[in-house]
């Protein structure tokens, strides 16, 4: 499925900057701009550095200091992850870990969230959290394991990044630990699954819990392992082989092909789309498959393996490549909800070609990619309409169906168009018609 918005692009609106005095804000990026994040590959382990430049926040006010975060960080995370995921198949394993000495991450930048307003920090706090499921979505539907390796303290957000990971293995220097500072320091539940994440995933006992989540000095070394806040401790001295060594392990379990070939993430395009300033309402249209997908009619049931060497390479096409365009709505709801108060999905296509391509995915058991843009308008902070009618009056548009009518659900309402209809026909009775008594 294909999408295109006027939001994905700089869009000069001179009552709207008036208005605000805000800059838009570009979701969608690429490594050779990446200011936060540097990305090393080693065979089938890829290596996520985090070392965040203090000085390149993306608004002014504030200093990334400690490798606290804003949404700049969590932008550029994203992207690297989704390239990770669909152009380097042969990447079985990511190691997320630190430049900077003695600090893993700082959580998220407080004094960001100061001069932030109600809407920014809803909008900040709902793509961190899209962030953390992709790495768990990537982890359950692509085979790709993450690897936390905590090198230094790690507190808030940088915890809950950890947590969103597969395993996590902390550096046991008498002075590096995890925690959830939020309640104790700032009187805030944890905003991106730290609390859910300790006792739903790592299944730490309750009464742990309430300890770990109540205290402002964290957990280290052995005590950190005995209660399930991490998975392995090793020493400095032997840190980085521990890591390296338990990152090819997963790699070893991964089902992820080793030959496959990747899809190259390109940027959206954008084309013009009704749009009011004043009002600050934006309208995306979703472009549905106009024809059913390749190698359609080999794809029966019970019959989800492929039989041979190419068949094998045309059916793995199939999936990557819808689930790439897919992944490409990501950047273009983000900004749409982040500019606007009120948003509108309208699609068009070929209904029959959507329901071919549902079952090919079905079949092929990838749906889950699918699933993203769905739950990335489930809470936004803006009013999002689904628009059930037809594009132009010459063409078909009305295709909610499979996961086009899921997008349609996860809106805060639809509207569906009702057709004109003629009049109805009278419908002939079996009956006689009465008629008037004669006089005998």
């Amino acid at each position: 499925m294909h999408s295109s918005s006027s939001a994905c692009r700089s869009v000069h609106c001179p009552e709207e900057t008036r208005r605000e005095h805000r800059p838009i804000v570009d979701y969608q990026t690429h490594p050779s701009r990446y200011k936060h994040w540097r990305l090393k590959f080693e065979g089938p382990v890829a290596t996520l550095i985090a070392d965040f430049d203090e000085n390149a926040g993306l608004r002014p006010g504030y200093k990334l200091k400690l490798n606290s975060y804003d949404l700049g960080v969590d932008i550029e995370l994203n992207d690297a992850i989704g390239r990770i995921r669909f152009e380097h198949p042969e990447v079985r394993t990511v190691v997320v870990t630190s430049a900077k000495e003695k600090v893993f991450c700082s959580g998220a930048n407080i004094f960001m969230l100061g001069v932030s307003s109600h809407a920014w920090k809803v909008n900040f706090c709902k793509f961190t959290n899209e962030t953390r499921n992709g790495l768990e979505d990537s982890s359950r539907h692509s085979g790709l394991k993450f690897l936390a390796a905590v090198n230094g303290a790690c507190a808030g957000g940088g915890y809950e990044l950890a947590l969103a990971c597969d395993e996590i293995i902390l550096i046991d220097d008498r002075s590096s630990a995890v925690s959830l500072p939020e309640v104790p320091l700032l009187g805030v539940l944890p905003g991106t699954g730290g609390l859910t994440r300790v006792t739903d995933k790592r299944h730490v006992r309750h009464d742990l819990a309430d300890i770990f989540c109540t205290t402002t000095e964290g957990v280290r070394g052995q005590k950190a392992k005995d209660w399930r806040l991490v998975d392995d401790i090793a020493r400095p001295a032997v840190f980085a082989a521990k890591v390296q060594e338990r990152a090819l392990q997963l790699a070893a379990q991964s089902d992820r092909p080793a030959t496959g070939k990747g899809v190259t993430l390109t940027r959206c395009s954008a084309r013009s789309m009704p749009m009011r300033c004043a009002t600050r309402t934006s309208l995306s249209r979703s472009t549905a498959p106009s024809a059913p997908p390749p190698g359609r009619s080999r794809v029966r049931k019970g019959h989800n393996r492929p039989t041979s060497p190419a068949s094998k390479r045309r059916r793995r096409l199939v999936p990557v490549a819808d689930g790439a365009r897919t992944g490409r709505r990501d950047p273009v709801d983000a900004h749409q909800r982040a500019r606007h108060r009120h948003l509108a999905d309208q699609d068009e296509g070929d209904a029959a070609a959507v329901l071919a391509m549902d079952a090919t995915l079905l079949a092929l058991r990838t749906t889950g990619w699918c699933a993203r843009p769905s739950a990335c308008c489930a809470a936004p902070s803006a009013a999002w309409m689904c628009l059930a009618q037809p594009v132009r009056a010459d063409r078909a548009g009305l295709v909610l169906c499979r996961h086009l009518a899921e997008l349609a659900l996860a809106c805060d309402r639809s509207y569906h168009l009702a057709l004109p209809t003629t009049k109805p026909r009278r419908r002939k009775s079996r009956w006689p018609t009465p008629t008037s008594a004669s006089t005998p």
